[in-house]
């Protein structure tokens, strides 16, 4: 390896000699001094080069740097800090690794303003700044908290398939691919094979993966593929026991990065605490009535809007001072086939969203695990049971009452730091008109 350490360790080892490696991000010209900022994935280094006193080659190699230009350089980390701006190091050499190619076709030090468009066709020079960075080690801890609280509480990670022969959700927004000459889609959720891993006995189940949707959507909240994690637990008594998992989840990762990301959330000026448990709930119908009450009329058995989103979160705010609820008990017209209806009234689903600062993170609830229901709802939404059967049938061999959520991981990056375009949340977003990088 050509680094023996990162800029992050340099404090820990003053007066030694180490071989750091990254990109100059700026250079500064004083009369006898030429300051080259060092940049890599964990900070700064502030190289030091004396015009006179510094090795010739040295001086010689530092005379013709560019911007991003990257380079390895070998110095001794000094012991007395003059540098305000990270560790210092006085180099013995300079080796130009790779050649920037001059103008850069963006602004990366932030003092000019750059359209957004033009930033994701330069997504990978864009991500080389720090606040761009500092977003995605944000959301690489979001889900390790994820993944870790899910491993201790006895949930089996899974892969499922992207490619499915038909659609988990009905409808017409799936993307249409050739399988060897059939008909098949990408998936526009994990949904139906993680309930048949329920149908397995796998108990409790999780799945990090991408999910496609062919919306023409162009909000700050939509992309066209999106990653999500997913859960499914069996012997549940209600949809209440998802919720219980669910607000134990997302806290404990939302305390993971308020506890390990003190760095990240410093650069861009945002501050998470680890909310408390349990979150409130509101439901349908009595949901009607409280929009109301803030002039917003959604007909009674109708879906909510974005706006009624933002109503019901300035709503739970004031009533309890919660940035996080859910939404229970939705119209079952407006739902999928696998949901459980209530028994006493089936007007309404066992169907459950969070909501956190006005934006649905996820979706979730309790299925239908009884055969008979499931096939009385595949008639109600007018669906092809034969086409749908290579699910369904697995429902008469003995299914124990299930549910789950999926939270968008991008959606969740972008609430906890106050993004306003998702698009800034996922590395290489796919939208309706754009494919590449």
């Amino acid at each position: 390896m050509i680094r023996t350490h990162y800029s992050n360790s340099l404090m820990e080892n003053k007066g030694r000699e180490v071989t750091i490696a990254g990109w100059v991000e700026n250079v500064k010209e004083l009369p006898n001094l030429r300051f080259i900022i060092v940049r890599d994935r964990t900070g700064i280094t502030q190289v030091t080069v004396h015009k006179k006193n510094s090795p010739q080659d040295v001086v010689k190699n530092s005379e013709s740097l560019n911007l991003q230009d990257v380079v390895a350089v070998t110095g001794t980390v000094l012991e007395k800090q003059i540098a305000k701006i990270g560790p210092e190091l006085q180099p013995k050499s300079i080796t130009v690794l790779n050649r920037a190619a001059i103008p850069l076709p963006l602004d990366l030090s932030g003092e000019a303003e750059t359209q957004l468009d033009t930033r994701l066709d330069w997504r990978a020079l864009d991500l080389r700044r720090p606040k761009n960075f500092a977003v995605f080690k944000v959301q690489a801890k979001l889900i390790e908290g994820l993944e870790e609280w899910l491993r201790m509480n006895g949930f089996i990670q899974v892969s499922t398939p992207s490619i499915i022969g038909g659609v988990s959700e009905g409808g017409a927004e799936v993307f249409k691919i050739d399988y060897y000459g059939n008909p098949a889609s990408l998936r526009q959720d994990i949904q139906l094979h993680r309930q048949l891993t329920m149908a397995a006995g796998f108990d409790k189940m999780f799945e990090f993966g991408p999910n496609w949707r062919a919306e023409m959507s162009h909000s700050p909240n939509h992309t066209s593929e999106h990653r999500s994690c997913v859960c499914e637990l069996s012997f549940i008594s209600d949809e209440t026991d998802t919720e219980r998992v669910e607000e134990e989840l997302v806290s404990h990762a939302l305390g993971k990065v308020a506890a390990d990301c003190k760095e990240e959330l410093e650069i861009l000026g945002k501050k998470v605490e680890k909310p408390s448990t349990p979150f409130p709930e509101i439901r349908f119908p009595e949901i009607y009535e409280i929009l109301k009450q803030y002039g917003k009329q959604v007909p009674h058995g109708e879906d909510l809007n974005r706006e009624a989103e933002q109503t019901l979160a300035r709503h739970m705010k004031e009533k309890t001072g919660h940035d996080f609820f859910f939404i229970n008990r939705f119209p079952f017209a407006v739902k999928p086939f696998y949901v459980m209806r209530v028994d006493e009234d089936p007007e309404w689903a066992r169907s459950v969203d969070l909501v956190y600062l006005g934006l649905e993170l996820s979706s979730g609830g309790q299925r239908e695990h009884r055969n008979e229901k499931l096939m009385e709802q595949v008639k109600i939404k007018k669906m092809n049971e034969l086409e749908i059967s290579w699910f369904t049938e697995n429902f008469r061999y003995g299914v124990p009452p299930h549910g789950g959520f999926s939270i968008g991981i991008e959606r969740l990056t972008k609430q906890v730091l106050g993004i306003e375009n998702i698009r800034e949340a996922t590395l290489f977003p796919r939208t309706p008109e754009r494919l590449k990088p």
